[in-house]
């Protein structure tokens, strides 16, 4: 650790240089200590947000190894619920360690070197010393959210260092405002380099979403808080529109995120950031749609929230609200993980559902198909995998590849295509298909019929899934999400997205026949019919239409004989 909390024998000390420290004007019976003091000659955080002590015994606390042999024996959701109701202080050690070791498990890179940060600062900048001028920041910032949480001015300049080392590792960030709050938050606890390595863990983490990185996800991230809040915050929402007929809801969900980082005291926000290095952005989801429950029940109580008031800015009403919220962080807290039917896997959904409602915005009509306008011209295969294609590939062209590279997830155009499997070279064996191709994800899916048809799929799950078993112990028989689609290359090209993302209504079960596999057969899609189905034997086929994808029979004659089956996967995934 490189720095000391103070205790309360350090107030005396401390007390003399009071006046460079936030002190609550409204409340004396609150009084302030700076969480975190640099060794350094320069401090980095001078200002904190106020707590109270309580007389009596304290209540028994988990402590940091505790929490640590737990995440080193794999129980994750033992550490979920000490997280969610341990209300450590806020100038407890315990943050110094507990922080770095949570954003650590989401590393999925190889563990830093010794002094790598050093060197990409001194690569960057020149040199390891903090300049006294302003440092340009990277344009993946929102500069109207540089949010400092009371740090120096020395502090924000590590700041922003931090930001532009992370933005020039990692390229592929272009938008990601609540980079800087967060880096912010994460100084009060720790040292420079051990901030950059909680970031660098919660930016490249795959299993969980922590902070969005492009625009889209970010307008994606504030439509599915959105789409949640209709159905969990139906009378608050209905509220807000009804005050406001002329309002649409998205100016006050475009600034969702700003509630919690902007408008919450940070007691408040250092105990949300306690699960949300855990669970991920899901926390915030939760935590937003209780602020909003709050907010409501405000309005029809509190004259000073009444619609007169508030109707003409309801987005800056709702920060002012926040900034005074009228419960505790544990409540909070409380109130979020208490809502229901709030899973990760429906969250998942919702977001895949809206990013791919939002790109199937941008289409452009051609006849009486409908191809997806690429967004992803500027991360095309690069020229040795177009080459390495052509040379393995029995099914696709280089115009097929781009036709298809413009089909796919933006944030899959960032990755190299492999050839993991290809009957020509590894055999017609299902079993040979599932050891080469089964811990892969997403792959696509490409079939040459012997009449020369060429379609297939992209399959957005791993086709390990199929072994995967539910709470009764068995096996699930369709798996997948939303981003699975099907494609047709020859004679005609056309793509078929999921049916989901055409609108908000419940289509049933048969529309969500995504993938499904066993030891006899492959199938995608389903639902009055099987868009593709491949025998053992990766030999004879058939396809029809399905509910799934409301697609055509993707070969005239319905039945096919496969020529070739090719499976591709992307490298660094």
């Amino acid at each position: 650790m490189v720095g000391k909390v103070l205790g309360i024998k350090d107030l005396e000390q401390f007390s003399s240089r009071r006046s460079s420290v936030y002190v609550d004007p409204e409340c004396d019976k609150f009084f302030e200590l700076p969480l975190f003091i640099a060794a350094s000659s320069n401090d980095i955080t001078t200002k904190c947000q106020c707590f109270q002590f309580s007389p009596g015994k304290e209540p028994a606390l988990r402590s940091y190894t505790e929490i640590q042999q737990l995440l080193q024996q794999g129980k994750k959701r033992d550490v979920k619920n000490i997280l969610r109701e341990n209300s450590w202080p806020i100038n407890s050690p315990i943050r110094s360690q507990l922080w770095p070791m949570l954003c650590a498990q989401h590393q999925t890179k190889q563990q830093m070197l010794d002094g790598f940060y050093w060197e990409m600062v001194h690569q960057v900048f020149g040199t390891t010393e903090l300049s006294e001028k302003p440092i340009m920041l990277p344009a993946f910032v929102d500069a109207t959210h540089c949010l400092p949480y009371h740090l120096t001015s020395t502090g924000r300049a590590v700041a922003d260092r931090i930001v532009n080392v992370l933005g020039y590792d990692c390229p592929d960030i272009t938008y990601s405002p609540v980079l800087y709050p967060i880096t912010s938050i994460l100084l009060h606890f720790m040292s420079e380099e051990e901030a950059y390595i909680c970031l660098a863990g919660l930016v490249g983490s795959k299993e969980k979403v922590f902070i969005n990185q492009t625009k889209l996800q970010h307008e994606v991230t504030w439509k599915t808080v959105m789409q949640i809040a209709k159905k969990h915050t139906k009378s608050a929402t209905s509220y807000f529109q009804r005050i406001c007929p002329g309002l649409k809801l998205e100016r006050i969900f475009m600034d969702w995120c700003w509630w919690i980082l902007a408008g919450l005291p940070f007691q408040h926000l250092v105990r949300i950031m306690d699960c949300y290095f855990h669970e991920g952005i899901k926390v915030l989801y939760r935590v937003a749609l209780v602020i909003l429950n709050l907010f409501h029940k405000e309005c029809q109580s509190n004259n000073e929230w009444s619609p007169d008031n508030i109707k003409n800015d309801i987005g800056n009403a709702l920060i002012k609200f926040c900034k005074k919220i009228p419960v505790s962080p544990a409540k909070l807290l409380h109130a979020a993980f208490s809502i229901r039917g709030l899973s990760t896997q429906y969250i998942s959904r919702i977001f895949i559902k809206t990013e791919m409602l939002l790109k199937s915005r941008s289409v452009l009509t051609s006849g009486s198909k409908q191809l997806i306008k690429s967004r992803s011209s500027d991360n095309l295969p690069t020229s040795q995998s177009q080459v390495n294609i052509q040379m393995m590939s029995h099914t696709l062209t280089i115009r097929e590849l781009f036709t298809l590279w413009s089909w796919l997830p933006v944030r899959i155009t960032m990755y190299q295509p492999v050839l993991l499997y290809t009957t020509e070279e590894h055999g017609c064996s299902l079993t040979t298909f599932y050891v080469r191709v089964e811990q892969h994800e997403p792959t696509l899916l490409m079939i040459k019929t012997c009449n020369n048809e060429v379609f297939g799929a992209y399959c957005s799950s791993r086709w390990f899934e199929r072994n995967v078993k539910d709470d009764k112990g068995q096996r699930q028989a369709y798996f997948g999400t939303g981003e699975t689609f099907l494609f047709s290359l020859y004679p005609e090209r056309a793509k078929y997205p999921w049916v989901g993302i055409e609108g908000d209504k419940d289509l049933g079960h048969s529309s969500e026949l995504f993938m499904a596999a066993d030891s006899k057969m492959i199938t995608i899609g389903g639902g009055e019919g099987q868009a593709i189905w491949m025998d053992e034997n990766i030999r004879f086929g058939k396809t029809d239409s399905c509910k799934t994808f409301n697609n055509p029979p993707l070969c005239p004659s319905g039945d096919f004989e496969i020529r070739v089956l090719e499976v591709y996967g992307f490298v660094g995934i």
